[in-house]
């Protein structure tokens, strides 16, 4: 089972982190249409990392606090990394700051934390 739970932890880092990067995409973005379109991505990111984390044992309380160390540097390294790479291909007005907050909110949210 334990290579079920590894897993089933990186498929949730990978949606949580790219929910998370439309979000700060779709507030970077003055457009209103593409904001939205940003929105729905994280919707259906979100939603499908919330399944997963039901997947995750324990599901009804915190994870232990290596795991949440672990899983919230993964999402923070791997959201900066993919908005650097926006950045390089020309979006504009994209802050790296909130990337951090909206992880731990995330976390919250989804009872990692």
């Amino acid at each position: 089972m334990v290579q079920n739970r590894n897993k089933l932890i990186e498929l949730f880092i990978g949606n949580i982190s790219n929910a998370i990067v439309h979000e700060i995409l779709k507030i970077a973005v003055g457009k209103e249409l593409v904001a939205d379109k940003y929105r729905k991505e994280f919707e259906t990111s979100f939603d499908v990392a919330c399944r997963y984390r039901e997947m995750i044992n324990p599901a009804n309380r915190s994870l232990p606090d290596r795991d949440i160390d672990y899983i919230r540097s993964k999402i923070i390294n791997r959201a900066k990394a993919e908005l650097t790479i926006r950045i390089s291909k020309g979006y504009d007005n994209i802050d790296l700051s909130p990337v951090e907050i909206l992880t731990d909110k995330a976390l919250k949210n989804t009872k990692i934390k």
